[in-house]
């Protein structure tokens, strides 16, 4: 059995409260994995954005650690740095994120701020449109973009940086069915360059189909495991606010109909599940 990925960032006894505000975060142990797909799962109030501004540096911990590969992070201008060198965050409206007058000038923003040279800039931001497939619309202005385009364009932005953790806040919400589809093809594309993504989500059924790992955050806490076996677990789907995914309740009724095994991997799309299904003879 292979060794489990190794954590690239995690937090240790993290907690956390707004000013004046009860606390969102007790005591939180979270890791996100090198190379796992991670979706991250909860209901609303649940501390799911929380979560994601304490792990990109957009929040300290009241008490407890964020580290990178096991080295804790200063929250000094030069630690800062380095861990958004590390990890990104694309925030779930692109309109909170996107203010230059273009796509090119909004890309450029991050790398140019690390200081790079000019050449290396534009290799970067030649890299994070191709990549988000947007390099047609590098000139187009911001205000004139489509929803789906500004979502391309945020998550470009962040691309640039090269960051080796990507954390996306519901980043297929308000998007139609083949702007889904393109950007998890995208998505798809960045983990096969090396880029671990974390994806908060509400929508249980592309968590299944999506991640490696799924995190289900409740009152007691992160739960963090393989995404079918997490997604399978009814008693902190119900502490989530969260219902059991489709796939799941399929593996459920073909094993009660003796068409999956006990240790057989249920259908985490519509095609496998039509893959599972027996041949109905031609004259019936």
């Amino acid at each position: 059995m292979s060794e489990p990925a190794a954590a690239l960032v995690a937090l240790r006894g993290a907690s956390f409260s707004y000013e004046d505000g009860p606390t969102v975060l007790d005591g939180l142990d979270f890791e996100v994995r090198e190379g796992r797909a991670l979706a991250l799962l909860g209901r609303n109030g649940s501390g799911k954005t929380t979560l994601m501004r304490l792990l990109s540096g957009g929040l300290r911990p009241r008490t407890g650690q964020l580290t990178v590969e096991g080295n804790p992070v200063a929250y000094d201008r030069k630690g800062l740095t380095r861990l958004r060198t590390t990890v990104q965050l694309v925030v779930q409206d692109p309109d909170d994120q996107l203010f230059a007058a273009s796509v090119l000038q909004d890309v450029s923003f991050g790398p140019l701020n690390l200081g790079l040279s000019d050449a290396e800039v534009r290799a970067r931001v030649d890299e994070a449109l191709t990549a988000l497939d947007i390099g047609a619309l590098a000139d187009r202005p911001t205000h004139l973009l489509s929803y789906g385009q500004r979502k391309r364009t945020a998550i470009a932005g962040a691309v640039a940086m090269r960051p080796r953790v990507l954390i996306l806040d519901e980043p297929t919400a308000g998007l139609d069915p083949d702007g889904q589809e393109r950007l998890l093809d995208t998505l798809d594309r960045l983990r096969a360059s090396g880029t671990t993504v974390v994806m908060a989500t509400h929508d249980v059924d592309l968590a299944l189909r999506w991640a490696d790992d799924a995190a289900l955050l409740t009152p007691s806490g992160a739960h963090i495991g393989p995404a079918p076996a997490a997604l399978a677990r009814t008693d902190l789907l119900r502490q989530a606010g969260l219902r059991l995914p489709w796939g799941v309740a399929a593996a459920e009724l073909l094993r009660t109909h003796g068409l999956l095994t006990e240790d057989a991997t249920g259908p985490r799309t519509p095609e496998e599940l039509a893959a599972l299904m027996p041949e109905v003879p031609a004259d019936r």
